[in-house]
């Protein structure tokens, strides 16, 4: 805004401090005068040893001076940059100096507000008092002023955030912002406008300054100004008994403490009591879950038992016993005739359970799936149900799904997990075989077929697996030379091939089995099934193949188709 030239009274023997507008400055040279003179009327109002003083101003022949007196020594900015941080006690009273400079022009009539309180605003005299300089921003307090400054004034870092163009109207309050940064300047050697930005508790960069002290400039430069001090007494009052906000900033530590603990007890408490509820809950629920199994078991009719599995399963519909004994003494009951059927209504009603929804929206077999193992069990239980015991001949398309879940299990015995891959590899060709797609070619070829179906019955079934399966699979692949000998032809299958594995399942009948393997339900049956049907597959091998020699082989395909 202009120069400031040393003169010197030769007749008093006296010097001064003169400000000259900057002749280079024309374009804002009368704005500068402007303000030059604001700062003028205002000092020439002012006496107080902490202000310069004006002696006089000069405004003539394109000149604009203002002599003052000449304040001896060296800025806060100019002793920042040379010595760093200052000591707590000297800091502590220049800030009480500062509170009494400012409590003057703010109890002026109207106010006066500094507005630009930075440590190269304040010089410290050879006896180290300060002084206060450039006025160049400072106003009166008017009740006419708006909400809002129109302006924006002060420099970043020190300046209050409504000293910002629109954030709000500049008080008492805007100095005491102002002052608390140039304090925090002072006592860590930061300075707040540059990196690290803003203003930090001074205890990080400095651990053994007083809590009291750091609370006083936390509390000065608070955004809000209804939450910083509200007078500059106040704020002189607080640096003067600092050390008592020492002892209050750890009443206040240690009342958070006990607040902490206290939030923390009772949050423990509350944590506990909703365990205990929690706890008796599940307790209660696994109580009546177990009750409702019991029941079902001891029930003799079975519509009894599927309503008592079917309470227990709605209660904790994540177990998977509940739906294993519902399966196996319900829908697997061994009937009057002593044979087992899994009927297209028992399936009905099963699938019925599993598509149930809880009160949070998921399903029963939803539930079921978050146990996994439970769900791979049970899986493999229902797959081989359907294989075997649906409408009593057995689905092997509605076996694939669950037998495949089986299959890809890492918890099951490899034993399980290698039935069901071979019995669900068998009922997925049930449902690809002769099919097309639609480039006209077949999904799977017979030929394809025959090579899989051989792999699956291959080896020693009963060790492999046990006997009832060892029988159902050589049962499948006789079988199937059975039913399909034309198809097997067609594929290229030689007779020969056919008989040869005809001979191996003989084979594996009369050395595999031992005699305990036939005290099984219903197993002699099915060894005699298995006979006659090798018989007649060897049989219908035959006609096939050598039927065409004769002349007949037409009119015997076309019985069999």
């Amino acid at each position: 805004m202009s120069r400031v030239y040393l003169a010197i009274n030769e007749k008093a023997n006296k010097t001064w401090a003169i400000k000259e507008i900057r002749r280079e400055s024309i374009l804002g040279k009368e704005l500068v005068r402007e303000r030059l003179l604001a700062e003028t009327e205002l000092l020439k109002n002012l006496s107080h040893p902490r202000l310069p003083s004006i002696v006089d101003v000069i405004d003539k022949r394109g000149h604009f001076l203002i002599v003052m007196d000449y304040i001896e020594g060296n800025s806060l900015q100019e002793i920042l940059d040379k010595e760093g941080a200052q000591s707590q006690e000297q800091v502590i009273s220049w800030g009480k100096e500062l509170c009494e400079v400012l409590s003057y022009l703010h109890q002026r009539e109207p106010a006066i507000i500094y507005r630009d309180m930075k440590p190269s605003n304040i010089m410290v005299q050879p006896d180290k008092s300060l002084k206060l300089i450039d006025f160049g921003t400072a106003r009166e307090i008017r009740e006419t002023y708006g909400r809002d400054d129109t302006i924006c004034l002060g420099t970043p870092g020190y300046a209050a955030p409504e000293q910002w163009g629109g954030c709000g109207q500049t008080d008492v309050r805007t100095d005491i912002y102002c002052l608390g940064a140039v304090l925090y300047y002072l006592i860590t050697g930061q300075d707040p406008g540059k990196e690290p930005y803003g203003i930090h508790p001074i205890r990080r960069f400095r651990p053994e300054l007083s809590a009291g002290l750091e609370e006083i400039i936390r509390k000065c430069t608070q955004k809000d100004p209804e939450e910083r001090f509200q007078s500059c007494q106040d704020l002189c009052y607080a640096l003067e008994h600092y050390e008592e906000m020492d002892i209050l900033w750890r009443e206040k530590q240690k009342n958070r403490l006990r607040i902490f603990l206290f939030t923390l007890l009772l949050t423990f408490l509350c944590f506990s009591i909703a365990f205990y509820g929690w706890n008796r809950e599940q307790k209660l629920k696994m109580d009546t879950y177990q009750a409702w199994m019991e029941r079902a078991c001891s029930a003799r009719e079975m519509e009894e038992k599927l309503s008592a599995y079917e309470k227990a399963i709605s209660l904790n519909p994540c177990r998977e016993d509940g739906y294993l004994e519902l399966l196996n003494q319900v829908f697997l009951a061994v009937g009057k005739d002593g044979t087992v059927t899994f009927t297209c209504q028992e399936d009905e009603e099963l699938r019925r359970i599993l598509n149930q929804m809880t009160s949070d929206g998921r399903t029963f077999e939803m539930c079921l799936k978050e146990n996994r193992e439970g769900y791979e069990r049970f899986a493999y239980e229902l797959g081989l149900a359907y294989y075997y015991d649906y409408e009593r001949e057995g689905s092997k398309n509605y076996a694939v799904k669950w037998l495949n879940i089986a299959a890809e299990s890492e918890i099951l015995p490899e034993m399980s997990r290698d039935r069901a891959l071979r019995l669900g590899t068998i009922g997925t060709y049930y449902s690809q075989i002769g099919q097309v797609n639609r480039a006209g070619d077949e999904k799977v070829s017979y030929e394809d077929y025959w090579e899989d179906l051989t792999k699956l019955s291959s080896g020693n079934l009963v060790q492999l697996d046990n006997a009832v399966t060892a029988l159902r699979m050589y049962q499948e692949l006789a079988s199937q030379i059975y039913g399909r000998t034309l198809e097997f032809r067609q594929a290229g299958i030689s007779g020969e091939e056919l008989k040869e594995q005809l001979e191996k399942i003989e084979k594996h009948l009369r050395e595999d089995f031992t005699n305990t393997d036939w005290d099984g339900p219903g197993l002699k049956e099915m060894r005699n099934r298995l006979t006659y049907l090798i018989k007649e597959a060897r049989h219908q091998v035959q006609i096939v193949y050598e039927g065409e020699t004769y002349g007949v082989c037409g009119t015997i395909i076309r019985n069999i188709s």
